[in-house]
């Protein structure tokens, strides 16, 4: 993400990527569910694969736990939501 870091040092909160997968007629709710729901995720980037047909979306996020990232996300959202540990590696 361009923003700032949801914490403070990278190395206390590991970045955690996770990936909602929707059917096409729940990509809505999914965007709905967001409204009036307090998180640092609302109104930044992120990847999707909706207007490809692919309907997934995917956040990177900095957090301890992956249950810290998925109280960034609302509850209808987190539960069907994978969270993965990622981080940057160097390809030879």
């Amino acid at each position: 993400m361009s923003a700032e870091p949801l914490c403070g040092k990278l190395d206390s909160c590991p970045v955690t990527s996770s990936s909602t997968a929707t059917s096409p007629r729940e990509c809505g709710v999914v965007f709905a569910a967001f409204k009036g729901y307090e998180s640092p995720l609302r109104h930044r980037p992120t990847l999707a694969s909706c207007r490809s047909g692919g309907h997934a979306i995917w956040w990177t996020v900095e957090a301890e736990t992956e249950a810290d990232a998925l109280r960034l996300l609302p509850y209808d959202v987190a539960e069907r939501t994978t969270v993965s540990r990622v981080s940057e590696v160097e390809i030879p």
